[in-house]
């Protein structure tokens, strides 16, 4: 999670990407608890892999990862050389069974880990993969053939940026080749050129296959990926039970969080609501509102808002960050 979140700015100004919130969560946590429930044991370790974000992030990745029993790391990747080299920076921690995440990715799916495979590769069945990395399989579902973003078809199974290694140190010195050897594609040292050369020495990777994968890399697909989380969670109740609603209509699915105070509005569907903000005199539909945020005489469909934001406006599409205040 050490990229600079361009295509998500201006939230990415102030927040790094994988802390934004999907549904009262931020998604790198709703990740790394979507991947322990696919491991069906005991995850021991969780290594972070993070630019300069600042010690609170660092605090707060550590207990996301001691709130699901294990140990939390963090590693920093000083310079943006490519996936391969990410991962390779945690590499005193690719030891033994590793799952390794992209963390701008959000996934459903009710299969098991299999940790007798050398190696599983996340894929979901897309329409257009040609901007995306994608696989070839054999008649028995190994994988034949990587291809990074085809211009030609070769195949619909795009890799979400989720896999599984039986062996964490063999990854490494894999890894490490690459490096010492300065093999690069596009400049970068990349993942799949290393799950190549570990094809070619014989080792089967099988896919994993997702029913719904999510994208959180700008913000209208950050809001579309709240609208799913908030539908797959639509049996559980997230209104904060210390939010304050005075005739307010809340139409399902939503998120509220603690404190939030809201007056006078129509909230929903598919909205969430960080702690601490304050909604009056507004209607909000598809849309995230984040922390410490109040919205006034508002009208607002498909839209994300930052922390700390004062908004009191009229009816439009918004994008609006960190710190800002607009009145119209």
């Amino acid at each position: 999670m050490a990229g600079r979140g361009s295509r998500l700015r201006p939230h990415t100004l102030t927040t790094p990407k994988p802390l934004v919130p999907v549904a009262g969560k931020p998604i790198v946590q709703r990740l790394v608890e979507d991947i322990t429930k696919v491991c069906a044991e005991k995850v021991d370790e969780i290594a972070f892999i993070i630019g300069d974000f600042g010690t609170q992030v660092e605090e707060d990745l550590i207990k996301i990862a001691e709130d699901l029993g294990a140990k939390g790391s963090i590693y920093h990747q000083e310079e943006a050389l490519g996936t391969a080299h990410a991962i390779l920076c945690a590499k005193d921690s690719l030891k033994g069974n590793v799952v390794v995440g992209f963390a701008d990715t959000l996934f459903q799916a009710d299969f098991k880990l299999d940790n007798e495979a050398d190696g599983i590769i996340w894929v979901n069945q897309i329409d257009d993969p040609s901007a995306f990395g994608v696989v070839k399989l054999d008649d028995n579902n190994i994988i034949t053939d990587f291809v990074e973003k085809p211009k030609d078809f070769v195949s619909d199974l795009a890799i979400i940026g989720i896999y599984y290694f039986r062996d964490g140190e063999n990854l490494g010195n894999e890894l490490q080749y690459l490096i010492d050897n300065k093999i690069m594609g596009k400049g970068e040292y990349q993942l799949t050129d290393a799950l190549e050369n570990m094809k070619q020495k014989g080792l089967q990777f099988k896919t994993g296959e997702v029913k719904e994968w999510l994208d959180c890399g700008n913000y209208k697909a950050t809001i579309h990926s709240n609208q799913r989380v908030l539908e797959f969670e639509a049996e559980k109740d997230n209104i904060s039970p210390i939010a304050t609603l005075e005739d307010a209509i809340i139409i399902e699915p939503c998120f509220i969080g603690e404190n939030v105070v809201v007056e006078n509005s129509i909230i929903g569907p598919h909205v969430s609501i960080g702690a601490n903000s304050v909604v009056k005199n507004s209607i909000i539909k598809n849309s995230i509102i984040q922390l410490d945020s109040t919205i006034d005489n508002a009208n607002i469909a498909d839209s994300m808002v930052g922390n700390k934001v004062k908004y009191n406006g009229r009816s439009k599409e918004l994008s609006i960050g960190d710190f800002t205040e607009i009145n119209e």
